[in-house]
């Protein structure tokens, strides 16, 4: 785990298996916005394949966050060329063998924390590109 989201407060994980429903076992804010990381847990050794976000920061220091929050961006967030990480998580899982995925979430931006959610994303793969040479494997760029 990196120790850069220990200062956000509210955070919380779930597990996930291709025959879940992502709409029912995800727990995550659906007012909130920051950052989400998505472990393979198949094994004991978790690997770490993606790092997202939602919410934007305005010139005024306000934020702009979709309705549904984190919630809605990790549920409905397009991936793998499909409409709704709740349909391709499950085919890509069957695709590359993964049995379980594990979630966690961080709101990053709220009224403890003013931490732009793209920065800690950003943050977070930086670190994992410099220990690992590339990005976790669903994360096609930032």
């Amino acid at each position: 785990m990196y120790k850069e989201l220990t200062k956000f407060k509210t955070n919380n994980n779930f597990n996930f298996t291709a025959e879940d429903s992502l709409e029912e076992v995800c727990n995550a804010s659906q007012s909130g916005s920051g950052i989400f990381l998505v472990y393979d847990a198949s094994n004991e050794e978790k690997e770490l394949i993606m790092v997202g976000s939602t919410g934007t920061v305005q010139n005024d220091g306000t934020l702009k966050s979709k309705n549904g929050g984190l919630y809605d961006k990790i549920v409905n967030g397009h991936q793998f060329a499909k409409t709704g990480r709740k349909y391709s998580w499950p085919a890509q899982m069957k695709l590359e063998k993964r049995d379980r995925l594990e979630v966690f979430w961080y709101e990053t931006f709220n009224a403890k924390n003013r931490f732009i959610p793209t920065y800690v994303e950003g943050l977070i793969l930086q670190k994992f590109l410099e220990e690992n040479g590339k990005l976790p494997k669903w994360n096609v760029a930032f």
